[in-house]
């Protein structure tokens, strides 16, 4: 009986998991079993802390090796929505993005020791007004130190390891070239609304966020402009000219593939720029633009049937009467010539006599058909009105060859477009596939084009003619001169050279202007194969020869971008 009572008592205290084997030793297991419980606590705890300082220092190094300016950005990007979308070129190169920049603010009760903090920044920004960043320290809880800073200005800023310091970022307007198109582009202002250029003209556009995916693509040719930027550059060295404009135009849907006006301007540099020299010449910029005229004169004559490319003008004196004026030529002419040697060699006696046969009502409605008389339209607010006159006597001869009329070079080219694409009335454009389905008017007929054509490609071949330095081979170029007093000015003079050129079978108007140029004694010209020095002022000897330049450099580029396209829309058609 004992012994079972025993056995049962025994069996009372066993734990369920244990062996039979194992009964004796139970109570020396149990606290066996405590200890390894303890033990593998510690383990775990030191892994984990172990882990975390790991973390950590990996972390430490990792920040240390990265730059503060990088770290910053990184904070920001994942938030980061552009109020604007991008404007891009043709070929969709970036011209204008909004992007983060920071200004530098100040929080006075942030620094610690503000004598040393004065001379901390005046090592970043020497020219700071000492005196009235003291009194802001003082009397201001915070202040801006500087608006907008540039990536440099910020690091070095940072790197004071100022605690007072802060950096206030905002989205704001970038513009990746600069200069290159200052006069296009335009800018935003602080509260990123466009204020000129394009960035004002589609500013709805550029705001609205369903656009932000779909860049602005505009018609311009950032390599082309380049060039063309670089040719301009050179001539204001070599004819010591005050300024100078150039625009470039497909002569089949009126896109500008570049446009350039100097002196331009840094559009990344907030400034106000009243003077005048850096008005947009090409779209804004009005002027009496002289013979070029004389092109629209024949053009119609030939148009309304009076005469013919070969018909004989007689009695072309060295000058003409006028009512009380007196009306000649700069030089002397044969007495009897030719429309087309009329229009070749320049003549305003013989033109005068053209425009006679013509007479003033049919005049005026074609200069208005041109859209020469009113203001220009394009994707820019900074256009010229041209100056108003009245039809009184010898108005008529004096319009004629481009004397008491006014217009802007880009009505200008425009209408020297029409003229040469087979008569179509163009809309010149600074967006690309805007004019695409565009319908044209027509201003003058397809023959009538074809021998205007002709007569101007020996402006530049015959051996009489004022632009022989443009004849550059390969291109079949072609074009007018014009050499004309300032409107108010007599002894300014404002050279102009509007001509067309063929690259792959596409034809392209180039206009050149120069600003008040001088006499290239130093340069030496190829003409005609003979090495001869600078002597004349005329837009033949600089506003040309700037524009072979042109035409030289930017040939071979839209020669392989009209083999693209072609090739793609080949590929397209075969698909």
């Amino acid at each position: 009986m004992r012994k079972k009572k025993k056995e049962k008592k025994f069996h009372a205290n066993q734990h369920s998991f244990f062996f039979e084997d194992y009964l004796s030793t139970n109570q020396k297991f149990k606290k066996e079993k405590n200890f390894i419980i303890n033990e593998d606590r510690i383990y775990i705890l030191f892994f984990s802390f172990f882990s975390l300082i790991l973390i950590f220092s990996l972390k430490i190094v990792f920040i240390s090796f990265q730059s503060p300016i990088h770290n910053e950005r990184t904070n920001h990007i994942y938030n980061f929505n552009p109020v604007r979308t991008d404007i891009v070129d043709r070929n969709g190169i970036l011209l204008s993005r909004s992007v983060t920049a920071y200004h530098a603010a100040v929080k006075p009760n942030l620094i610690k020791d503000k004598k040393k903090f004065l001379v901390k920044i005046k090592l970043v920004f020497p020219k700071t007004d000492s005196k009235n960043l003291i009194k802001n320290l003082n009397q201001k809880k915070y202040f801006y130190l500087k608006k907008r800073l540039t990536d440099t200005e910020r690091e070095k800023l940072w790197k004071l390891g100022e605690k007072g310091i802060i950096f206030e970022p905002f989205q704001t307007r970038v513009y990746p070239h600069s200069d290159l198109y200052s006069h296009i582009i335009g800018q935003t202002d602080f509260d990123n609304f466009g204020i000129s250029g394009v960035e004002n003209y589609y500013d709805n556009y550029l705001r609205n966020k369903k656009n932000l995916a779909k860049p602005l693509q505009l018609s311009l040719d950032t390599n082309i402009q380049y060039l063309v930027k670089n040719e301009l550059d050179d001539a204001l060295k070599i004819f010591k000219a005050q300024g100078a404009a150039s625009l470039l135009m497909d002569t089949e849907n009126g896109e500008i593939l570049s446009l350039v006006s100097l002196p331009d301007f840094n559009i990344n540099k907030r400034t106000d720029l009243r003077d005048k020299v850096f008005m947009n010449k090409i779209t804004k910029g009005v002027f009496e633009l002289g013979s070029i005229f004389k092109t629209f004169t024949i053009a119609l004559a030939l148009d309304e049937n009076l005469v013919d490319q070969n018909t004989i003008i007689n009695d072309i004196t060295t000058d003409i009467k006028c009512s009380v004026h007196k009306i000649s030529d700069i030089k002397k002419f044969p007495e009897s010539m030719t429309v087309e040697d009329i229009l070749i060699q320049s003549s305003n006696i013989g033109t005068i006599k053209i425009a006679r046969k013509i007479g003033e009502e049919k005049y005026k409605k074609f200069l208005n058909k041109l859209n020469l008389l009113k203001s220009p339209e394009i994707e820019l607010d900074e256009i010229g009105n041209p100056l108003p006159f009245e039809w009184n006597k010898c108005k008529l001869e004096t319009v004629s060859f481009g004397h008491g009329i006014t217009t802007t070079p880009l009505q200008a080219a425009t209408a020297y477009a029409s003229l040469i694409n087979g008569g179509k009335l163009l809309s010149p454009t600074l967006v690309k596939d805007k004019n695409n389905n565009l319908k044209t008017n027509q201003i003058i007929s397809k023959e009538t084009s074809q021998k205007i054509k002709k007569i101007l490609r020996k402006v530049v071949t015959d051996e009489n003619g004022t632009a022989s330095l443009a004849n550059i081979y390969g291109y079949n170029v072609s074009g007018k001169t014009g050499t004309s007093q300032y409107y108010n000015d007599e002894n300014k003079n404002i050279n102009t050279f509007i001509s067309f050129f063929s690259v792959s079978n596409k034809n392209y108007i180039l206009l050149v202007m120069l600003d008040n140029p001088q006499i290239a004694k130093n340069l030496t010209y190829n003409y005609r194969g003979l090495k001869i020095k600078g002597t004349r002022n005329e837009a033949g000897w600089n506003a040309v020869y700037t524009s072979g330049k042109i035409i030289e450099k930017i040939g071979p580029i839209l020669a392989i971008n009209n083999k693209e396209v072609l090739n793609h829309h080949v590929v397209k058609k075969t698909n």
